[in-house]
C-alpha cells in the first residue's frame, strides 16, 4: 500500500495509509493497547523509508522481504535489524477487549 497506492499513485495520503493500517484495524478488531504511539501501549513499530518502501513479494516469492523496512519492534524487542530478521520471537496471542 505505502510504494503503489501512496508513493507511485498518490490514491491516497500516508497519514491516512498508516491510520488505515494500525489504528483503524486495532479498533475495528478490540485490540486495547495497539495500534497508536501512547503511553502504556504495546511497543509495536515498524521504521520506515517513505521514499523506498515497497513490496518484495511475488506469486514465486512469496515471503520475499519488503524493501525500505530497516526496523521493527514488537512488544518493544528489535524483530528487523538493518532490514534483517532476528531471533527475536516477542509476538503473543492478541485478545479482543471489550
Amino acid at each position: 500500500m505505502l510504494g503503489r497506492y501512496v508513493r507511485e499513485r498518490g490514491v491516497i495520503p500516508l497519514e491516512l495509509a498508516i491510520h488505515k493500517m494500525t489504528v483503524l484495524p486495532a479498533t475495528v478488531f478490540g485490540l486495547g493497547g495497539r495500534g497508536s504511539v501512547a503511553v502504556g501501549n504495546a511497543a509495536d513499530l515498524v521504521v520506515f523509508d517513505p521514499e523506498t518502501v515497497a513490496d518484495a513479494a511475488t506469486y514465486d516469492e512469496p515471503t520475499a522481504a519488503p524493501r525500505g523496512i530497516p526496523f521493527v519492534f514488537v512488544n518493544g524487542t528489535l524483530v528487523v535489524d538493518g532490514g534483517a530478521q532476528t531471533e527475536a520471537r516477542p509476538g503473543r496471542i492478541l485478545r479482543r477487549v471489550p
